[in-house]
């Protein structure tokens, strides 16, 4: 008959407090997951958020008309602001701007501007001699032949040096200027410095930008008063049409900074003898603005110049240069004007490749040449006026004075005048009408005033939809575990298998039981007083 051994273990309350301290450890690491998986949940999160009517339209409580309402008005918040924020967001990507004019205000001393001159007449008629009208026929329209009648079939002359032509044949200053005076100082033809422009030799005044003159007041007779004689008689006489030949009689002048070239034949004005010419010049600084705002060519602060040639980049330097690049492409050289150090084109496609400059360039942003305005720039705003001169008592002066007749002084000799309005320079700045501190600000206001967000706000909703995209990805990786023990009710059962195991005498009851041993259930018990706990073991 097989015996039935009852072990019972009884546990003091000093060993019951630990298991107890574990069941405590246990419910608040249960309470904390609890916590934790309640923040994921939408009315939790909507009665804790700090946007305005959230907790009461997704908060917890019973569904009512109460809670329909206030979505409903939390959707009409949600849609005004999103609706007036696309329109502060289009206003904003449409990049206005606005032209502010600061006062001018008075300075001591200006800087003078640079003032380029050119005689129209491009060739004096008695400098040139039979090979160089030979040359140029094509450019003066002049009959090519010798002081004996040959044709030009029997003239043989060697290549020309346009370079040479230009500065043999050109009108000399020191010839034309009769007299000259800046700020009630004498100045002479040393004084200027030849440029090549379109028009051929010309001249330019206080052109060095390192060591330009100052102009120490405003008004007449204190800027820069020249005296010219234009020498009608040299100009060339026109035996047929070019697009070369002119008609005029006088000068061109172009009022410019010292770092910008001149380009006197599309940006000079005419100045005509027998006249004295007033201009009176106002300094004007523009500051442009970059995209997106506008199409400005910011600096680019490299040490290199921007454009070859040149020290600092101009509208002038950049069509210069794209007339260079349009000539090179046709005609394999460049003209005495354009910088650089190719070979010069010869008088014989002189014209011709001039033609081709004109045709090729293109304006606007579409054309081949596109030449952006600098973001910096200086020019100078003018108001030309002018009176005859000379007046009957002063021509007979002038006749005696420069062994001229009467009628020579009234076709060939005029004055001009530069002079400061004033020395004050007037400021015109574009400026971001809408930039991103004010969209910024719009958008608060829209915010606070539809929906009582802020930026935190913000975080909050981006916080809670982090919190649980990340759970659900923990979800999807995680792989559940078959476990082998189950815990209900702080009860532990162990399975068939993990009780043979763990017997603590299996050798007696093979011994009592005959080989077979014969297991009872576990039986769990409470006994004694309150607060003991007694637990039955079975063997």
């Amino acid at each position: 008959m097989p015996i039935e051994i009852v072990c019972k273990i009884k546990f003091a309350e000093e060993d019951a407090k630990p298991k107890e301290k574990e069941a405590g450890d246990e419910q608040s690491l249960l309470g904390a997951a609890q916590g934790a998986a309640a923040t994921r949940d939408l009315a939790t999160f909507a009665s804790r958020s700090t946007l305005h009517g959230l907790g009461r339209a997704c908060g917890p409580g019973p569904h009512g008309l109460r809670r329909t309402l206030w979505a409903l008005a939390l959707f009409t918040s949600l849609t005004a602001f999103l609706y007036q924020a696309a329109g502060l967001a289009r206003g904003y990507l449409t990049w206005p701007h606005l032209v502010a004019m600061d006062p001018a205000t008075p300075a001591p001393v200006a800087g003078f501007p640079a003032v380029t001159l050119c005689n129209i007449n491009r060739f004096r008629h008695s400098a040139l001699s039979d090979a160089d009208i030979f040359h140029l026929a094509n450019l003066t329209g002049l009959p090519p032949k010798d002081r004996d009648g040959h044709r030009a079939a029997g003239l043989r002359y060697p290549e020309p040096d346009m370079v040479d032509i230009l500065n043999r044949t050109g009108h000399q200053l020191a010839d034309m200027l009769k007299s000259c005076n800046f700020s009630g100082h004498h100045c002479s033809a040393s004084n200027f410095s030849v440029v090549y422009t379109r028009y051929g030799k010309c001249y330019t005044f206080n052109a060095d930008p390192q060591s330009s003159l100052p102009s120490r007041a405003g008004g007449m007779g204190s800027g820069l008063e020249i005296m010219l004689d234009i020498q009608q008689e040299e100009y060339l006489p026109i035996w047929r049409e070019t697009n070369e030949t002119s008609f005029e009689a006088g000068i061109r002048v172009q009022i410019h900074s010292q770092e910008e070239p001149p380009y006197i034949h599309q940006l000079g004005f005419g100045v005509s003898p027998g006249f004295q010419t007033f201009v009176s010049c106002q300094e004007q600084r523009l500051t442009y603005l970059p995209q997106p705002w506008g199409n400005c060519r910011a600096e680019s602060g490299l040490r290199e110049p921007e454009l070859q040639g040149y020290s600092a980049y101009s509208v002038s330097a950049c069509r210069l240069r794209c007339e260079k690049e349009a000539v090179l492409q046709r005609c394999h050289c460049r003209m005495v004007h354009m910088p650089g150090n190719e070979t010069i084109c010869p008088p014989n496609i002189y014209i011709e490749c001039a033609d081709h400059t004109l045709d090729s360039l293109g304006g606007g942003s579409e054309g081949p040449c596109f030449c952006p305005t600098p973001c910096n720039l200086t020019r100078y705003g003018k108001e030309i006026s002018m009176v005859r001169i000379p007046n009957r008592g002063s021509a007979r002066y002038l006749a005696r004075k420069y062994n001229r007749n009467e009628t020579y002084i009234r076709e060939n000799f005029l004055v001009l005048d530069v002079f400061f309005e004033a020395l004050t320079s007037e400021a015109m700045e574009q400026r971001a009408a809408y930039g991103l501190s004010a969209l910024l600000g719009d958008l608060g206001g829209q915010m606070g005033l539809f929906i009582g967000a802020s930026i935190l706000t913000l975080l909050e909703i981006l916080d809670y939809i982090y919190e649980v995209s990340w759970d659900r990805l923990k979800r999807v990786w995680r792989r559940p575990k078959t476990p082998l023990r189950t815990s209900t009710g702080g009860i532990s059962t162990l399975g068939l298998q993990e009780l043979k195991e763990q017997s603590p005498c299996p050798n007696r009851a093979r011994a009592e039981g005959g080989g077979a041993s014969n297991l009872l259930p576990n039986h769990h018990h409470l006994h004694g007083p309150p607060g003991g706990l007694f637990e039955d073991f079975a063997c």
